[in-house]
Formats: C-alpha cells, sequence, structure tokens
C-alpha cells in the first residue's frame, strides 16, 4: 500500500522536464512543462498535495536534481 497521496512522474532532459503528477485521494491530475533548473522543479513539487513521492528518468541530467529533490 502508498503511503504517499501524490505519485510523480519527471522526464527530464538537458533543456525542459515534463512533470506529471496524480493525487491519489481525489484523482487530480497535475501537468507542467519546467525548466531543468532543480529549485523550479522543486518548488512545483512542494506545491502538490504531500506526501509525495517522486519517479525520474535515469540518466545524467537526473542526477543532480535527485539529489535536489531529497
Amino acid at each position: 500500500m502508498f503511503t504517499e497521496r501524490t505519485s510523480v512522474g519527471l522526464d527530464v532532459h538537458a533543456r525542459s522536464v515534463f512533470a506529471a503528477a496524480i493525487d491519489s485521494d481525489t484523482g487530480e491530475l497535475f501537468q507542467s512543462r519546467l525548466t531543468p533548473s532543480p529549485e523550479h522543479i522543486l518548488t512545483w513539487v512542494q506545491d502538490l498535495p504531500g506526501p509525495v513521492a517522486v519517479a525520474y528518468e535515469a540518466g545524467p541530467t537526473g542526477f543532480g536534481l535527485y539529489r535536489t529533490l531529497l
């Protein structure tokens, strides 16, 4: 069983990040195209209903983001 309320998926690229999330309580979907700035992504994630679980496409552009989101 999940303990997170919102599940987030990030498609991370050097010039942009596509983000999608679903609130498991309400079924509401959130989508956004973000800049690759970790601070921008963190702000978007923090505005979602928590607790939040995040997954991203593994690759060299996501490693710094992972450390920021910890």
